[in-house]
Order: C-alpha cells, then structure tokens, then sequence
C-alpha cells in the first residue's frame, strides 16, 4: 500500500529506487535491539542479520559512526569478502563478511554514538537497506560510601538527619535509598535531593530507626553501601511494673505475708533509663531505692496496703515517667499453712487410734491361742441317756445333768436334823 501511495506520488520514480529506499521487501535488514549499553574497556559486539529473495553477483556492507551534531564518518566497509577499512580505524573495528556484524575492541567513551549499516546487494538489479544502533558507553560504579550527619545522634523530635551518598566511578548513576532492605519512598518527613543523592529526614522520630543503605546503579552494574544506622534518642515510652510472685490486676499486686517479691520496672527508651523508687506513707513519698529493681519481704512489713512509684529518667531526651502501683499483703500463706498443720494432726491421731486397735486385737488373739486347758473333774458331771421313739425307730440323746456336791449334801442334812430337833 505503502509503495503504491508512492508511486502515484512520485510516478517518475521507478521500483528499484524504492528498494534503495529499504521499502522493496526482497532485502531485509534486521537488528536485535536499537540501543546497545557496552562497558569502557571491553569489547562490545553489534549483531546483524540480513536475507534477501534474489539471485546476487556481489553484496556489500558499509559501518558509519555517527556523533550528535556532526555528519556520518566511514569507518569500513566489503564487497563479498575484500574489507576495505578506513585506515585510522583498521585496528579498532572488526568486520568478517558475508557476515554484516561489527566488533568494536576496546571500546571507550568517545565511541558512544550512533553506529548505521547499510547493506547493497546487486543481481538483476540493486537492492538496499539500512538500520542504525544507538550505542552508549558506561563505566561501572563502585561501592558507594553513605555520611551520615551528625553522626553523635539525634533527638526525637529536636534533630534532623542528613545522609548522603557518594561513588567513587560511574556513568549515569542512579541512587536508591533503602530502609531494613526495602526501598525508601517520600513520605511528609522524607526529602530526598534532585538526583537522589541525598536523604534528609525532618524531624526524626522512632520510627525512623532502622538499617539504612544506598543502592547505585546504571545500565551495566549496581552496588550497594554498607549497612547504617543512625542514632536516635528518644523515650521512655511503655512504663510498666511487673512481679514474679503475687496477684497483679491493674495497678494492685496481692501477696502472701511471709513471701519474698521480687518487682521489676522497664520503659522502652535509647539510652537506657534510670529507674528510682519511692514509697508512700503517712501522707509523705521518699525515695527507697534505685534501679530497676525492688525486693519487697512481705513479713517485715507493718501495713497491710503499701504504696510505691517507679519513675524512670531519660538523661539525654530530658523526659521522665512514672507509674504508681499498690501492694495488699494477705495472711492467706498463713491460713493455708495452720490449716495444712491441722488436717496433719487429725491423719496422726487417726493413724495412732488404728495402729493401737491393730495391736490389741492381735495380742488378744495370740494370749487366747496359747492360753492351757483346764482340765472337768468327772464327779462334777454324770451322763445321763435318755430314750425316746417308737418300734420301728429309736433316737437316743446324751444330756448331762450337775450333781450336787459333797458341800451341798452337808448343808442339807444339818438343815434337816435341826428342824427335827
């Protein structure tokens, strides 16, 4: 569609100048990319590829360079296999025919520019095409080093922080701040310079703490700084009492009479704090101890309800907290204890009661055992028989009757003879 539109635009011009025009579709020209990023110092390679539908008796290849501003220089060119180079440039391209690609060794800065082929191929007639490469030429960075200012530390809310990132080499350098491996984007306390170099945070807070490093890149490399931190002061924040022993709900803290409480007092603060105690009694507050710890012996002490505070300092941010808590001594250790001690003694009395019961029975037991047998004098008893039943069956049964003694018989016949007298 494209040729017809021509040739009716331009009917003096024949088919075979609009192939020299790279419209004729018998000779394609192709290249894998438009833009090629190579590295100052090494060798760079510009591929191209090309066919075409037609019988050819030669083909010929043509490198020329060209700069922004400035004409088209040849560089070097064939015809089927003789290279004819531009002498100034023999040694520094490359070009092995019927291949069309172009090796440029060592490449440097100058060579960044745009680089055109053009290929001719000659039958029946000519046809041509011609493509151009933008090469760009770029030197490595190197490790990049972050300054950080101040670097003593800042307080929350009261400072700022300035950081900045340097690299020693490299072309077209892009910065990359990031925070705990993330990258860093604006945010209201963020500001970051036109090229990116530097990071400024207005006004710092806590929440700004974290690992910070820069990340350089261009087109044929990237490095990373070293890991920074900056200080920040800020705190205490998060007071609280705890205790290893006890009933805590709330600020109140119930112990047993008697237990040994160890209380300690922590605040999320950078630098750490320093922590004091104080006890509050008859309507007066004194200073008991310092640090963060307090040892309370419950049994030494007079009242049942104490009071006391923590405060902590923090000597660099100049700010303080302080948190109040009550203790409420019990005598349920106590309790538990007597309470303990009597059921002990009802399961000794009890043990001792059975015990004893157990060792009488078996006593009388053995006594009964081995106790000799007294022997039934035979005068004392006389057997007496007696018969009962009928003709056709007899039952007989043995009874034993006491006779009166001898003593008895006495007693009755001194009865008789004086009732006779």
């Amino acid at each position: 569609y494209e040729q017809q539109t021509l040739i009716l635009l331009f009917p003096k011009i024949g088919i075979l100048d609009f192939c020299k025009l790279s419209i004729c579709s018998a000779l394609k020209l192709t290249v894998p990319s438009h833009t090629i990023h190579g590295i100052a110092g090494q060798p760079l390679h510009l591929p191209v590829d090309y066919n075409f539908n037609a019988t050819a008796s030669e083909i010929q290849i043509i490198w020329l360079f060209e700069r922004p501003q400035s004409n088209p220089k040849y560089l070097l060119g064939s015809v089927n296999q003789t290279v004819v180079p531009d002498l100034e440039y023999q040694h520094k391209f490359t070009l092995i025919p019927p291949n069309a690609s172009l090796m440029i060794s060592p490449l440097h800065i100058s060579d960044e520019g745009n680089y055109i082929v053009k290929v001719n191929v000659r039958g029946n007639g000519t046809i041509a095409a011609s493509q151009k490469i933008q090469v760009a030429v770029d030197v490595p960075v190197t490790k990049p080093i972050v300054h950080t200012e101040p670097s003593s530390g800042v307080v929350e809310y009261v400072g700022n922080i300035t950081l900045k990132c340097t690299v020693g080499k490299g072309t077209r350098v892009v910065y990359q701040w990031m925070k705990n491996g993330k990258p860093l984007h604006d945010s209201p306390n963020y500001t970051f310079s036109s090229n990116n170099a530097t990071l400024l945070i207005v006004p710092v807070a806590k929440e700004d703490i974290g690992n910070y490093s820069c990340l350089v890149s261009n087109p044929v490399s990237a490095m990373e700084s070293e890991i920074i931190a900056p200080t920040i002061y800020y705190g205490p924040y998060g007071l609280r009492v705890k205790s290893d022993k006890g009933l805590n709900i709330g600020a109140v803290f119930t112990v047993d009479m008697g237990e040994v409480i160890l209380f300690d007092c922590s605040a999320d603060s950078n630098p750490p704090n320093t922590y004091s105690w104080s006890q509050r009694a008859d309507n007066t507050t004194h200073v008991i101890k310092y640090g963060p710890h307090l040892e309370v012996v419950s049994d030494k002490v007079a009242q049942k309800t104490i009071d006391y505070m923590c405060r902590a300092f923090n000597n660099v941010t100049g700010k303080r907290d302080e948190t109040h808590f009550t203790v409420v001594v019990t005598s349920v250790g106590l309790e538990k204890l007597a309470q303990k001690g009597k059921s002990l003694s009802s399961l000794a009395v009890i043990t001792g009661i059975s015990l004893f019961l157990i060792l009488a029975m078996a006593f009388l037991f053995i006594w009964k055992r081995y106790q000799p047998h007294k022997g039934i004098p035979g005068a004392d008893y006389r057997k007496a028989q007696t018969f009962s039943g009928n003709a056709n069956e007899r039952n007989m049964s043995i009874s034993c009757k006491k006779l009166p003694s001898s003593d008895t018989k006495r007693k009755k016949e001194r009865k008789e003879s004086v009732f006779l007298t």
